[in-house]
């Protein structure tokens, strides 16, 4: 992935704009200490404009900054939680829609995406919530069907259709802010590393 200043200066917008929207919390009424928030909008978004490893990037940031300050309670394991879950999301709809930038290929993206990140979560949940709750697998088990599948594929589907409708004027803004350069202007990570 070949990287710029003004590319991380945009990613590092998405970033911030990400751990904000964690702010925002809608309780899901069936379980409400389940909780919606927009935060994987800006990432996706990302993932989208600059391509899956940056919206990888990016959820590592995010998802760092967010357990370490936002979300402490929940330690290293929210943390791995969130990389692998919105980690799982922004490569899938990433990876597919920079094959083919088109709508149709945006929608599979994230639609696949989205179903990614809940099988993620059913497994995750199926591992780490015992441990971090202190709760028999048999009793997580039990909420799969009736609060966990059911509130991840709200979740992620908001989400997506979210992204879907607002990607296009964002990206406007993200080329704007962003314009191509040439390969003299733009060294790879790993060159830039071997200067350091």
């Amino acid at each position: 992935m070949k990287i710029n200043t003004r590319k991380m200066a945009m990613m590092a917008m998405l970033a911030a704009i990400s751990v904000v929207l964690v702010i925002i919390h809608v309780p899901f009424p069936p379980a409400p200490f389940l909780e919606y928030d927009p935060a994987d909008i800006p990432i996706l978004i990302g993932a989208f404009a600059f391509g899956p490893t940056a919206g990888l990037l990016i959820t590592v940031v995010v998802s760092v900054v967010q357990g370490f300050t936002l979300s402490s309670g929940s330690g290293i394991i929210g943390v791995v939680m969130h990389i692998l879950a919105t980690g799982s999301f922004v490569l899938v709809a990433g990876s597919i829609y920079s094959r083919k930038k088109t709508r149709k290929s945006a929608v599979l993206g994230l639609s696949l995406g989205a179903l990614t990140m809940t099988v993620m979560m059913v497994l995750m949940n199926l591992v780490f919530t015992p441990i971090f709750m202190n709760t028999p697998i048999e009793a997580v088990a039990k909420m799969l069907l009736p609060i966990i599948i059911p509130f991840n594929l709200m979740k992620a589907g908001i989400n997506a259709v979210v992204t879907l409708v607002l990607y296009k004027a964002v990206s406007r803004f993200l080329k704007e802010k962003t314009p191509k350069l040439g390969k003299k202007d733009v060294e790879p990570i790993d060159t830039v590393a071997k200067k350091s």
